[in-house]
């Protein structure tokens, strides 16, 4: 049982790093290039990224109890691998239901985005919206550092058992 438990720990993160860099290194920048407007683009991203939000933290819980069921020890939460994969969870769901309704407010607001750069380059909704798109990439990013902090360790954890 506690070779299953494990698997599913690395498998969910596994699961996670690999959405994240499908999305920001396959999904977004091609979107960005194959559409035919910034805004389906734009809309397409969006939706991408809401699912992989989702499945961040279903694989975040996931891994998190498959941990606390195969230690039998609520403490073990307290592991610094458990508590990267915590902040991974926080960082995602800051991204989600903080920085991007606000983002989609401001597309709202805007109408087409494309448009609106071309006739407003310097106003303050598209600053405010290109300022949160910043905070949404490096949420992402601090999400992808920690999943590989937390794969390090929990590699380190297993090697640290066979010894």
């Amino acid at each position: 049982m506690s070779t299953f438990l494990r698997t599913i720990e690395f498998l969910g993160l596994s699961l996670w790093l690999g959405s994240d860099v499908f999305l920001s290194f396959v999904v977004a920048p091609g979107a960005f290039r194959i559409l035919a407007s910034r805004d389906q683009a734009g809309a397409m991203v969006g939706f991408a990224l809401w699912w992989m939000h989702m499945i961040g933290v279903v694989c975040g819980i996931a891994i998190l109890l498959a941990r606390m069921l195969r230690t039998r020890a609520f403490s073990s939460l307290a592991a610094p691998a458990a508590l990267c994969v915590v902040l991974m969870i926080g960082l995602t769901v800051v991204s989600q239901h903080a920085v991007s309704p606000k983002m989609a407010a401001l597309r709202t607001q805007m109408g087409s985005i494309q448009a609106f750069q071309a006739t407003a380059a310097d106003s303050p909704l598209l600053a405010e919206f290109s300022r949160l798109h910043r905070i949404s990439v490096s949420l992402e990013s601090g999400v992808l550092l920690a999943g590989l902090a937390a794969m390090y360790l929990m590699v380190k954890e297993l090697g640290a058992m066979g010894k």
